[in-house]
């Protein structure tokens, strides 16, 4: 792990994303703890391209490529440690790169339009709610998941107003009540969330 430490931080002129696939592939034959290797693998290959100023956020989901190509991804790895075949793993987790980023791409392209399209339907419907309305949208892109508490807390409002705000919400087709209860009901944004359940199908 020392010597994983120092190559994570030597200045060389390897590549990002190269480096990354070695780091990601090395840390996987050390195999450092107990449990949760792949998970602190993969959240490696984000960090160090953030660190890197490749991405701005951690958002590239490797884990699904490696997931979607699990027995090709642990033949190549086991074929690193027996057989020292390195070409293989970095053309394959260079694959993984591309492929997630295009997915991401039109998945960033899809939620841009969705909001366009009901920040125009609730401008359209919602009345003088619709600047409270186009409130709660903005918080729905941080947790799509929202009940009258979280509107009261929100804006300021009392029981009857969030109940019929979250009411419009429902009638536009854009929230979703996901209890079936008549009290501490929860909605749930699902245009938003369906995009990310659709990824990789």
């Amino acid at each position: 792990m020392s010597d994983l430490e120092k190559f994570v931080h030597d200045e060389s002129d390897i590549p990002a994303l190269i480096k990354i696939g070695l780091i990601h592939a090395q840390f996987e034959t050390i195999h450092p703890f107990l449990d949760g290797n792949g998970r602190v693998g993969r959240l490696l290959i984000a960090f160090y391209l953030c660190q890197k100023d490749i991405l701005l956020k951690p958002v590239l989901y490797l884990s699904h490529w490696f997931k979607l190509h699990r027995a090709r991804y642990y033949e190549l790895l086991q074929n690193i440690r027996d057989k020292g075949e390195w070409e293989e793993w970095i053309k394959f987790f260079l694959e993984g790169v591309a492929s997630v980023s295009l997915e991401a791409t039109e998945t960033a392209r899809k939620i841009v339009a969705l909001r366009e399209d009901h920040r125009r339907i609730i401008t359209d419907r919602f009345g003088r709610s619709a600047g409270n309305g186009l409130k709660i949208l903005e918080d729905l892109y941080t947790n799509p998941y929202i009940n009258t508490s979280i509107v009261r807390q929100k804006l300021r409002i009392s029981f009857p107003p969030a109940i019929d705000l979250l009411q419009r919400f429902v009638d536009a087709n854009i929230l979703t009540e996901i209890t079936g209860r008549e009290r501490y009901r929860m909605y749930q944004y699902f245009p938003y969330v369906r995009l990310f359940s659709d990824v990789g199908r």
